[in-house]
């Protein structure tokens, strides 16, 4: 399970890739081409990155996923995952702008959301947070009802 991991973070992204094609590159090898994700390993994406991204605390917590990956057991729709989300910066704030994009619309949002932008990123990405920060971030939103 690592292994897929670390592959899909080492797999190269063309240069001025779409959100698009950047997840199907990068994303796609766990959480599927159509985000449903894997049982038990990587969490399914789409219809929750959207509730998700519905809060400020949400999005800039999406932003840290990407930036800093989340390691240790998390309870998505009610069943325990045991992944490993790795670290996409090495992405441009672009690229991981695009890729929450892409993301979000997975699943029709019952609400508009806002698009991610680079800037939003770039203001993440200089808070120099780790993995650990990550999954403390997400157990505070998850008892908020922030996160699905």
């Amino acid at each position: 399970m690592m292994a897929i991991a670390m592959l899909a973070a080492a797999m190269p992204v063309p240069a001025l890739a779409t959100g698009q094609q950047t997840f199907a590159a990068q994303c796609s090898m766990c959480h599927q081409p159509n985000g449903a994700g894997l049982p038990g390993s990587f969490p399914r994406l789409a219809g929750r990155v959207p509730v998700i991204a519905g809060s400020t605390g949400g999005r800039r917590y999406l932003a840290m996923v990407l930036l800093y990956g989340l390691y240790g057991p998390i309870t998505v729709d009610g069943k325990r995952i045991s992944g490993l989300m790795p670290s996409m910066a090495s992405l441009s704030d672009q690229a991981i702008a695009d890729v929450l994009n892409h993301a979000m619309a997975l699943e029709k949002a019952a609400r508009k959301i806002a698009p991610f932008t680079a800037a939003e990123i770039a203001a993440v990405r200089g808070a120099g947070k780790t993995g650990t920060d990550v999954a403390a971030e997400r157990a505070r939103l998850a008892g908020l009802k922030l996160i699905p």
